[in-house]
């Protein structure tokens, strides 16, 4: 197997290659790329690889970015340190999704997914991209409600009831339409996965927020967005500049 490394730490793109010459010793790391420039002028040619290793933040940007310039055919395996891309990640050929620092049983599990994938007798009907759509189809669904502890009961809250999760002195709680808050066991990453990313957006380490909630989004310095939401929420809600443009990419999907 032939692949391509996207990443702008050399320390990261060598643990990786270690780590997937320990899985496999014929796979072949054929180019190493640092930059969205490098990656589109990169692309746009013929590649002789099989699949793609893509960091999400390199030094010029977010390899996303990359998809606006040219088309990618290969099945791409995105690694991160960061979880709030991986709606974003499944739209661009993903088949799978990595959190850093990678560890090798999870590697060795998404190539596994590969080859699943380049194995199965439907590859020989379609291309990669019907392919990769046939792959998110089956993917998890979500949750419809939660059933609250709450004093000395249990209270089920259907989704469409939740505005928005936070954390509030290191507690995630969950705030209703009805304004009615309540605690919930559960961290926001575990949230996130349960959650559609259609519905729900971590719009950044405070807040999940259901799209209905959003009242209106304001332009910040430095690129940033501020969001106003309904029911208020405690404190300003504030999406980064690199996190920008995904939200608003998502806001009018």
């Amino acid at each position: 197997m032939k692949v391509v490394i996207v990443e702008d730490e050399i320390t990261a793109s060598n643990h990786l290659k270690y780590v997937l010459n320990n899985i496999d010793s014929t796979i072949e790391v054929v180019r190493v790329l640092d930059t969205v420039k490098s990656c589109i002028s990169y692309f746009s040619e013929p590649v002789g690889a099989d699949l793609v290793f893509m960091d999400i933040h390199l030094a010029d940007g977010l390899s996303f970015e990359l998809f606006d310039h040219v088309e990618v055919s290969l099945p791409i395996i995105f690694t991160t340190a960061y979880d709030e891309y991986a709606l974003k990640a499944f739209s661009v050929n993903s088949i799978d999704y990595i959190l850093k620092p990678i560890h090798q049983e999870e590697l060795a599990k998404s190539l596994e997914k590969y080859e699943k994938l380049t194995q199965a007798p439907l590859i020989t009907k379609m291309g990669i991209s019907e392919m990769i759509q046939t792959f998110q189809e089956q993917k998890k669904s979500y949750k419809s409600n939660y059933l609250i502890s709450h004093r000395d009961e249990l209270v089920p809250v259907k989704l469409e009831d939740i505005a928005y999760f936070f954390i509030d002195t290191g507690i995630v709680k969950l705030m209703t339409v009805q304004n009615k808050t309540y605690t919930i066991d559960k961290k926001l990453e575990d949230l996130e996965q349960e959650l559609n990313p259609e519905i729900f957006d971590r719009a950044n380490r405070q807040y999940l927020i259901h799209r209905n909630s959003i009242l209106k989004v304001k332009r910040y310095f430095g690129g940033k967005l501020v969001v106003q939401i309904s029911p208020p929420a405690p404190e300003r809600i504030v999406v980064s500049k690199a996190k920008a443009p995904l939200f608003k990419q998502w806001m009018d999907s």
